[in-house]
């Protein structure tokens, strides 16, 4: 059977593993980043993988093409830039977008697309982290064309273990996001948690294992506590990308008239941790950031 002619944009921290694990399934892949350097590695390192040295260039050998890129911004400059996509994209090109957006930009985006070459946009962002997307677990939540979405499975299942149809264009971010508010509002529970359990006298290293199992546990809890008590050489998730997600949470409550009283003072916090200098830190430092300066006692 002809396997389809991949290409992947955006090689970061979810980005690279991802595009590991389809060059690993014998995929044709072709790949770019804006440093091509890791473009390049993964050429070197699979015999069917391509670097090429713009998007253009990439969707003019590509019939699906990946996008993990960083916002909005960056999705509209590689998709519809000079030098982007749509520069000599295929007539019928498929476009699956593992980037958090706003589902109204993400809608804007898919109309475009189809208006400039025909093709279909997916919005699949994922979840799971890098730990995830190394291991092929990762969770997608998808919006847009559901025959197309099924058809597309086999082929994402490189990286993903669960791929769910969550409706029209957009439906995919929007889910994206609630799962987001669930995410960082854990975590700034965790955050306060280990805080009050350092104030009490407790060993906060002793937590996850003294939980695990109960009602409070979760990934989170076991991965971040250990985060917060010992801060890690390298940054997983950034507080950064988090309030990013967060911006677009907001957008959506006030687009769609939800009330997200616990999300906005989460947001106020990771605000004030950005503003301290911490947004490159890995997002369990948030623990270092007093609570009356974050403005949320």
């Amino acid at each position: 059977m002809t396997r389809a002619l991949l290409g992947f944009c955006g090689l970061g921290k979810m980005g690279e593993p991802m595009a590991q694990r389809l060059a690993n399934a014998g995929h044709p892949l072709r790949v770019w980043n804006r440093s091509g350097d890791k473009a390049t590695a993964l050429q070197a390192s699979a015999e069917n993988c391509i670097a090429c040295d713009s998007p253009a260039n990439l969707a003019a050998g590509a019939e699906i093409i990946m996008l993990c890129l960083a916002d909005a911004a960056a999705v509209e400059a590689v998709a519809f830039g000079a030098d982007g996509l749509t520069r000599l994209a295929r007539p019928g090109t498929t476009l699956v977008d593992h980037s958090t957006l706003a589902p109204s930009q993400t809608r804007v985006f898919a109309q475009r697309w189809h208006e400039r070459t025909g093709g279909r946009w997916i919005d699949a962002p994922v979840s799971g982290g890098t730990a995830g997307a190394a291991a092929g677990t990762l969770a997608i939540m998808a919006g847009g064309d559901a025959a197309l979405i099924d058809t597309l499975t086999p082929v994402l299942r490189a990286y993903a273990a669960r791929v769910t149809r969550m409706g029209d264009s957009g439906a995919g971010q929007s889910t994206k996001l609630a799962n987001q508010t669930i995410v960082m509002t854990t975590i700034a529970a965790l955050a306060e948690a280990t805080r009050l359990a350092r104030h009490a006298g407790i060993d906060a290293t002793r937590i996850p294992a003294a939980l695990e199992g109960g009602w409070a546990d979760s990934v989170l809890l076991q991965t971040l506590t250990p985060r917060m008590i010992a801060p890690p050489a390298h940054a997983s998730g950034t507080i950064r990308t988090m309030l990013k997600d967060l911006d677009a949470v907001e957008s959506l409550a006030r687009e769609s008239g939800a009330a997200m009283p616990v999300a906005a003072l989460v947001r106020r916090w990771l605000s004030e941790a950005v503003a301290q200098g911490l947004g490159d830190a890995d997002i369990s430092q948030i623990v270092t950031v007093e609570m009356h300066t974050a403005n949320v006692e």
